[in-house]
């Protein structure tokens, strides 16, 4: 477990949120609906988890309605927090 990862995704609500909304691969509007936060926002995060290895674009030429999943990095931090959560 890379903990730095792990505490960036827990010092903000909404990062937790949308790294426990991906149980499976999502668009940000359905992302954004599942945590009701802004599109914006969820975006926005979404493009710091890609710097940081944690999700992946599985549609990266879509101009619109890209499609997000968990690295492996980020499906064990999503567990780590699960474990956390019981």
């Amino acid at each position: 477990m890379n903990w730095e990862l792990y505490s960036f995704v827990v010092r903000s609500g909404r990062r937790k949120s949308i790294i426990l909304s991906l149980k499976t691969p999502k668009t940000p509007t359905e992302i954004s609906k599942d945590i009701k936060a802004s599109t914006a926002h969820v975006s926005r995060s979404l493009k710091e988890f890609l710097n940081k290895g944690l999700v992946k674009c599985l549609t990266p030429n879509a101009r619109a309605g890209r499609v997000y999943k968990l690295t492996e990095k980020g499906q064990e931090l999503r567990e780590e927090l699960m474990r956390k959560e019981v």
